[in-house]
């Protein structure tokens, strides 16, 4: 087996992903994975913790996502415009070309109920953060709760709308469209 090749994680998550909808989570092994990618197990334990890894790798990249348009924002940015910018900044974590990956993932995700505990446990993780965030620029309460909430919801219903079988529109478009739908919602226009 050859070792350090590049794209060695890429081709792991590839290779997991596959291994995965062929025979189901459970029954994908770590050495089935690594031997399917032509690497050893211990190149695999390298770049991933366990299996569930490979799905859930860059979980503090994710946080980033949110939290550095959040941090880096105008001092005198109004908490739903620090929410529409934490959104915005997603778009760029998914663009077109990751979505099959995304559906695949997803699908896997859903099929085991340990994952899907797992990947909410991801968007309560994010909840917290952006909470901690809003709080540290000063935004008072409830309203840093209420937008951290708001803005893992609202992200939440995007990515599973990018997702969906026969969606095209980008992942910015579909967060524009579900943040306009909120602001109807709450300030509807007569």
């Amino acid at each position: 087996m050859a070792r350090w090749q590049p794209g060695t994680r890429e081709r792991l998550q590839a290779t997991a992903l596959q291994l995965f909808a062929e025979r189901g989570y459970d029954d994908t092994t770590v050495a089935e994975i690594a031997a399917a990618a032509e690497v050893t197990e211990r190149t695999f334990f390298r770049h991933f913790a366990d299996k569930r890894e490979v799905l859930f790798a860059g979980q503090d990249d994710f946080l980033g996502m949110f939290t550095t348009p959040i941090e880096t924002a105008p001092a005198d940015a109004a908490p739903f415009d620090l929410v529409r910018l934490a959104l915005a900044a997603s778009g760029a974590f998914f663009p077109d070309d990751r979505r099959p990956w995304s559906r695949a993932r997803q699908g896997i995700i859903d099929g085991n109920p340990a994952l899907g505990e797992r990947e909410l446990g991801k968007l309560a993780t994010l909840k917290v953060r952006l909470g901690e965030v809003l709080r540290d620029r000063g935004v008072p309460e409830p309203a840093a709760t209420m937008a951290a909430e708001t803005a893992v919801t609202v992200f939440h219903l995007s990515f599973a709308q990018w997702i969906a079988p026969g969606e095209e529109r980008s992942f910015a478009a579909i967060v524009d469209e579900r943040l306009d739908a909120l602001t109807e919602l709450v300030h509807p226009v007569r």
